[in-house]
């Protein structure tokens, strides 16, 4: 269980980024890098703001704080903005935009979801290639939080007392969160949650799509052969033709019959609830009509053993439908 570090009268977490545009690279200058620190540092000096983890990358910035209630992560996140756009702007004489998107961010609601980001926070330098270990890298919080470097202005009280042990013990559980590395596929679902990169696929309405996913759809993408929002798909008809004792890995795209139909219905549902793509790029993938689509959904959605399906918890889903697809591949490996 996520012990839950989230209180709505008080206060609340947040993991808040940013992402600078192609072209620009903030440790092209230590002095501006140690400046952007400052400043992350400087904008949780007003009260009840506390920083508790912060990450400073070429094309990255990150920090995770504890906001009081009523001071939402935009009131901290577009004044870090502002300024550090000013600086980069005059470090690297070029005009238009320094980030992707004004900021993004993302409510933390327990000690396990916190520790899952420090981990991902820590390792980033190395699944970015910048350093051949966490504690190695300069521009980010661990080396003062695992006791290698002195504080500089950054406080590790906060993040402790939200810990809740003593300081030895609270470094060694930093320590423990960060000793097994993120793998491959932990770095991708991770960074398609966060919006870092989006997902991509075949199944727009002229071709190709990109597209923001979250949660069960992130893990889907992230799972699939080739990484897309394609691969996703087959992976989730996969799972309807199992649940629904079809045989065979194309079934729900051949079948005609009702039973074709009823699984066509589901995977779109279920395409639909967990934000992975439109009903339209469904029906694209099975090369059948919007329309025909739509009303096998209605009378799915009537159906009460489809309805049943449905309301499984799309990250149940998603493990099952990923432990098949891996099963399957090693399946046919095996048999090549």
């Amino acid at each position: 269980m996520d012990q839950s570090i989230f209180n709505g009268e008080r206060a609340r977490v947040w993991h808040v980024s940013w992402q600078l545009t192609l072209g620009r690279d903030l440790l092209r200058w230590p002095s501006l890098a140690e400046r952007i620190v400052n400043r992350l540092i400087s904008a949780h000096d007003a009260v009840g703001r506390e920083l508790l983890f912060y990450l400073v990358l070429p094309r990255e910035i990150h920090v995770i704080s504890r906001l009081p209630a009523g001071d939402p992560p935009s009131s901290l996140a577009v004044g870090v903005a502002n300024v550090i756009g000013k600086w980069v702007r005059q470090a690297d004489g070029q005009v238009g935009p320094v980030f992707v998107a004004p900021f993004r961010a993302e409510a933390i609601g327990g000690i396990e979801s916190l520790c899952g980001d420090i981990r991902m926070l820590a390792w980033r330098p190395v699944s970015t290639g910048l350093r051949d270990a966490p504690t190695n890298y300069a521009y980010g919080a661990l080396r003062t939080l695992v006791g290698l470097s002195l504080p500089g202005g950054f406080r590790t009280a906060p993040l402790f007392d939200l810990l809740g042990g003593t300081v030895p013990q609270d470094r060694a559980l930093i320590r423990r969160v960060i000793a097994e590395p993120p793998t491959e596929l932990d770095v991708l679902q991770w960074e398609l949650t966060k919006d870092l990169v989006s997902a991509r696929g075949s199944l727009g309405p002229d071709g190709m799509m990109t597209r923001h996913v979250q949660g069960a759809a992130a893990a889907l993408v992230a799972a699939s052969k080739d990484k897309s929002i394609d691969g996703a798909l087959r992976i989730l008809v996969r799972w309807v033709e199992v649940k629904l004792g079809l045989q065979g890995g194309h079934c729900l795209s051949s079948n005609g019959g009702p039973q074709g139909a009823r699984g066509r219905a589901l995977v779109a549902g279920l395409a639909l609830r967990s934000g992975l793509c439109s009903a339209s790029s469904v029906a694209r993938h099975f090369g059948r009509a919007k329309a025909t689509l739509s009303e096998q959904m209605t009378a799915s959605g009537a159906r009460a053993a489809d309805q049943s399906i449905l309301s499984i918890p799309m990250e149940q889903i998603a493990r099952e439908a990923i432990a098949i697809a891996i099963a399957m591949h090693a399946k046919d490996g095996s048999a090549g």
